[in-house]
Formats: C-alpha cells, structure tokens, sequence
C-alpha cells in the first residue's frame, strides 16, 4: 500500500510536499498534529493499524475463495461426479509456454547482477 510507503518516508526525514499531504490525510479525523513531539509513536501506530487491516482484507479473500472454491466443487459433485475428478487430475497451469533453458536464465541473472549500480537515495 503506498500510504504505508509514504508514512514511512515520512518517519524517516523525508518531508516534501507529496509525502507531507498523504500524512495529514492518514491522520485526518484524528487530533494528532505533526509538530507534536509523540509523533514518532502515533506514526508507528498508525502504519501498524494499516498493516493489520491489509492482512484482515487477505485472510477475509483467502476464506472467500476457499469457501467459493469448495462450494462449486460440491456443487459439480452432485452434478456430474466424473468432471470434478477429472478436474483434480488436471495440472494447474502457472505460466504459459515451455519454461526457459537454465543455462539462458543463469547467464541472464549473472549478467544483471555482476554489473555494479550507484542508486541514489534521494536528498
């Protein structure tokens, strides 16, 4: 999630214009003024509160989709009992194609990482 990203620009010196909106916005409603000197503790808090909610949504689309994925196959299972197992003999496809050949991906990998990079971390 960006807000998360950003408040934690923010709690590391970065303080531009961009960063400082989304902050007042993650605090909107809230009494918590940025030149308080707890600010630090309310910022982890809130980036806590944040990651928290993000694994609530996952866990509640996880059980989503397993319940949704054991209610069609009881319900393919009282239709027609020969195509459900033939759906559970079928490998499930992650990629398409053939995979590629090791030795093109470890040169691909030993090329990109063998070059050194100079990143800049910003002001």
């Amino acid at each position: 999630m960006a807000l998360i990203g950003r408040l934690i620009c923010f709690r590391s010196g970065n303080n531009r214009p961009r960063i400082m909106r989304t902050v007042r916005m993650a605090f909107a409603g809230t009494n918590v003024s940025l030149s308080q000197p707890d600010i630090t503790q309310k910022l982890m808090e809130r980036i806590d509160d944040l990651k928290q909610r993000i694994a609530a949504w996952g866990k509640r689309i996880r059980r989503y989709t397993e319940r949704s994925t054991r209610f069609n196959q009881n319900r393919l299972f009282q239709r027609d009992q020969k195509r459900l197992y033939a759906s559970f003999e079928r490998p499930i496809v992650s990629g398409t194609g053939p995979a590629p050949n090791k030795a093109d991906t470890v040169a691909f990998w030993r090329g990109l990482w063998s070059e050194p990079v100079n990143h800049s971390e910003g002001p």
